[in-house]
């Protein structure tokens, strides 16, 4: 039996998500039954018909959905995500973790509920990624790196051997994390960055080398 699920947030990366559902139903990597998406907004009803798929209503519908549907959170915004994962998790729903089948995962590479990992993406040896991360397409995470919860790395962005992510950090498109280096909890790292030193948490930094932001 197909295992239902939703993705909260109907945007932009909300159906590139889908598209990983797709993809690992395709592949036989997963058996989801999509049941449609969970947003506050109101989405395209363009795009939704093209797409032959339904806008549930929003985070007030979690309650009536049923006990044991799982669910992703597919927001970029950290605090939204958060909320949104409590209000699901309290409202009886299960975190689901979705990989492409595209993306490689070498050995000894952990992933927890709630995560998303995209298309091409490329994890090495020894990785932990936290709850309801996103992994974006193309990204690459090198040997014995950590993503903590609600961690984000953008498309492309590279993550260098033995770099440890705090809790909520986004990585911007294009981004670069030398190896050994640390990532606070909440800081941003700008698009096209390069990261040569330890960014405090709550830090946005820019640029190459990468300095905080002001």
């Amino acid at each position: 039996m197909s295992d239902p699920i939703v993705i909260i947030g109907a945007g932009g990366f909300g159906r590139e998500v889908l598209d990983v559902i797709d993809a690992m139903n395709a592949a036989g990597t997963g058996d989801w039954d999509f049941l449609g998406f969970v947003d506050d907004g109101q989405p395209d009803p363009e795009i939704l018909e093209r797409l032959g798929e339904r806008h549930l209503g929003g985070r007030e519908q979690l309650g009536s959905l049923g006990k044991g549907i799982h669910f992703v959170v597919a927001v970029s915004h950290v605090p939204a995500r958060r909320g949104l994962s409590q209000a699901a998790i309290g409202a009886g729903l299960r975190p689901a973790l979705l990989i492409h089948p595209t993306a490689t995962l070498g050995r000894d590479v952990r992933a927890e509920a709630g995560t998303i990992i995209c298309a091409g993406a490329r994890l090495t040896s020894n990785i932990r990624v936290g709850r309801h991360c996103h992994v974006h397409v193309n990204v690459t995470v090198g040997h014995d790196s950590r993503m903590g919860d609600f961690a984000a790395a953008n498309p492309m962005s590279a993550v260098s051997g033995a770099v440890t992510l705090g809790s909520g950090v986004m990585l911007g498109t294009g981004s670069a994390i030398l190896q050994g280096l640390s990532v606070g909890d909440d800081a941003v790292v700008g698009a096209g960055a390069v990261v040569v030193k330890d960014v405090p948490a709550g830090v946005t930094v820019l640029g190459v080398p990468a300095k905080a932001r002001g």
